[in-house]
């Protein structure tokens, strides 16, 4: 299955191919690849492992797949799913970005879009988590319409339903 990319008003969501999450894990860029200061980060490479994980063990996860999100043509983060909706049609949702682009707004504008990956797709809405230190994940799941629902000795949980 062929996924398109997706266009946002200033980035562009690369669905991730076998390929290029393997040259993610080794942290080899190959020809075409053009990667920004900073990636992959190590959370590139964990989410990439993932992502072959899944793919050998489920097949292609169609849209609920890892997604490399691209400012003017160069790859600056990652942003996608765990793997498909869970039993309640639920998908779990994880991003970062190169420290050298963070604080302009675009790790919202790439989860708003991949929100609406997950509705298009059909999902019954998203979820995911940031550890209590880490507000600036909190104000990114908040600016995208996710809404804290619950909290523990370490994490923030964040829920969308559609």
């Amino acid at each position: 299955m062929k996924i398109e990319s997706v266009a946002t008003a200033r980035l562009v969501l690369h669905p991730l191919s076998q390929g290029e999450a393997e040259r993610i894990v080794a942290r080899e860029s190959g020809d075409r690849d053009l990667w920004g200061e900073g990636y992959p980060g190590d959370g590139d490479v964990r989410a990439a492992t993932g992502f072959l994980r899944g793919l050998a063990e489920r097949g292609d996860p169609g849209a609920f797949r890892l997604y490399e999100i691209r400012l003017d043509g160069v790859s600056v983060g990652g942003i996608g799913f765990h793997g498909p909706p869970d039993d309640l049609g639920v998908a779990t949702i994880g991003y970062g970005l190169s420290p050298s682009v963070r604080g302009n707004g675009y790790a919202s504008e790439a989860l708003r879009a991949v929100l609406e990956i997950a509705r298009v797709a059909g999902a019954a809405g998203v979820k995911g988590d940031a550890d209590l230190d880490n507000p600036a994940s909190h104000r990114v799941m908040e600016a995208a319409g996710m809404a804290c629902v619950a909290e523990d000795e370490q994490l923030r949980h964040f829920y969308l339903g559609f």
